[in-house]
């Protein structure tokens, strides 16, 4: 099976990617590459896709991993609807109960209210 994927080039702290299409079963280094369909720059997000190549492996297959499915729609290809799209998740924090700022405003204001005033015996 074929895979769109991204091939990091550049030098320590500076990279560069490669959108690639390869087997799946080989390493994204490993150099074997059926063909190089794109550039992407992360730092400048300057993005070149040769969008034709593209929609041939896709129409003929090839699986675009996540990171790749982000790029390109965001460059206007259509993904076919068998194409594995991730949902955006909302992370939950832990103990949220524990938390003032998670606390509901009458809960925290009453708290302050509490310390100020002094206790008379």
């Amino acid at each position: 099976m074929l895979v769109i994927r991204l091939q990091r080039t550049g030098r320590a702290g500076l990279p560069m990617y490669k959108l690639v299409v390869q087997d799946s079963k080989t390493r994204p280094t490993s150099g074997r590459v059926v063909s190089y369909v794109g550039t992407y720059n992360p730092h400048t997000k300057e993005l070149n896709v040769n969008k034709a190549d593209v929609e041939k492996f896709l129409s003929n297959g090839a699986q675009p991993s996540p990171r790749v499915v982000r790029i390109l729609t965001k460059e206007g290809l259509a993904m076919p609807k068998w194409v594995k799209t991730l949902v955006d998740k909302k992370s939950a924090t832990r103990n949220a109960e524990k938390w003032r700022k998670f606390a509901p405003k009458e809960e925290a204001a009453a708290e302050v209210i509490a310390e100020e005033t002094p206790v008379e015996a």
